[in-house]
């Protein structure tokens, strides 16, 4: 127990002092999941808003899908991304095994099924008075999706922060494919897992208490979301 308390007091003092290799790995870690973030919500909005207007057989089996991919392991998207980009993959030539831009591509393609269905129920969930409307004024398509992704913001503002969430929070896809190279791309679960195996506790400790801040600011801010959003529905 009084190893656990020593631990504790250090882990603190490593983020009151700002320890260069603890910002290094937080900064890192914002920075890899942030962009696959971007990347996911530039393909899921038009994606989703895509699905959602057009009619085709088997939609409700598509989105279906995409709902079953939500809980898709990271170690398997880890091991898929590894395949595609390995020396032996079809992508190997690239060379980007074990670099922060595959961390991301590999977090983006984890997030996108959660992203999209989530997109996808936000634009169903509206009135379909909305979309009428807008087409009966001579709106296309496009202007369509536009008025029904402003109406349903904060529902798809709920999907990105959820998206970050997931992509933060992962370590098997980022140990695969990223490598735990120290200052390229150890990110905080995977400094995590490896510091605890060495038995650094206090730094364990110390990006443990950070990754739990981090969930915390999601937490709230969906919180503060889904306060905002029933405000506005009355």
């Amino acid at each position: 127990m009084n190893e656990l308390w020593q631990g504790i007091l250090r882990a603190l003092e490593l983020l009151v002092n700002f320890d260069p290799e603890v910002m290094a790995v937080t900064f890192r870690s914002l920075g890899i999941s942030s962009t696959a973030c971007v990347i996911a919500t530039l393909v899921c909005l038009p994606l989703g808003s895509l699905i959602h207007f057009t009619s085709f057989k088997g939609k409700r089996l598509l989105v279906s899908i995409i709902q079953t991919f939500y809980s898709l392991p990271t170690v398997l998207v880890g091991l898929l991304v590894f395949i595609l980009f390995s020396r032996a993959g079809p992508l190997g030539e690239l060379g980007l095994m074990f670099t922060p831009i595959l961390m991301v591509i590999g977090q983006a393609l984890l997030v996108i099924p959660l992203m999209l269905g989530l997109i996808i129920s936000a634009l169903s969930s509206l009135d379909k008075t909305v979309a009428d409307t807008a087409f009966s004024l001579g709106a296309s398509r496009f202007q369509a999706g536009i008025l029904a992704l402003k109406e349903a913001r904060y529902a798809v503002i709920t999907s990105v922060i959820m998206g970050f969430g997931r992509a933060i929070s992962e370590v098997g896809l980022a140990m695969m494919v990223g490598g735990n190279i120290r200052g390229f791309t150890r990110t905080l679960t995977t400094a995590i897992s490896l510091e605890t195996s060495k038995g650094d506790i206090e730094l364990s400790l110390a990006l443990g208490f950070i990754l739990l801040i981090i969930s915390l600011v999601i937490n709230i801010a969906l919180s503060r979301l889904q306060q905002v959003r029933t405000s506005a529905a009355h």
